[in-house]
């Protein structure tokens, strides 16, 4: 199931992971783990976020794949299913059929 991960980071824990090479190397760590489609990273609300599109093969994964973000991070994040614009329509479709 294709799954958008929103994360965003605690601005003094990052600041440190900056530092110390921390906040890389557990990036780097996660997309070797997700293989994402898609990976954005920026400001929101005032805070350095990320935004990531992977494949999420068992929801059981979400805990291993969160845990460095919440543990040395701080992150608030939301896992939310998403789908493209071709899903989409396909998925309307049905939807039509139905009524």
């Amino acid at each position: 199931m294709r799954v958008m991960l929103r994360a965003h980071l605690d601005t003094a824990a990052t600041n440190e992971g900056i530092k110390t090479g921390a906040l890389t190397q557990a990036m780097q760590k996660l997309m070797e783990r997700v293989r994402p489609e898609a990976a954005y990273f920026g400001l929101h609300e005032g805070v350095r976020s990320c935004w990531i599109v992977f494949d999420l093969q068992d929801s059981a994964q979400v805990p291993l794949l969160t845990w460095e973000l919440f543990s040395r991070f701080h992150a608030e994040i939301e896992v939310s299913t998403v789908m493209t614009g071709e899903e989409l329509s396909e998925a309307l479709s049905e939807v039509r059929s139905l009524t």
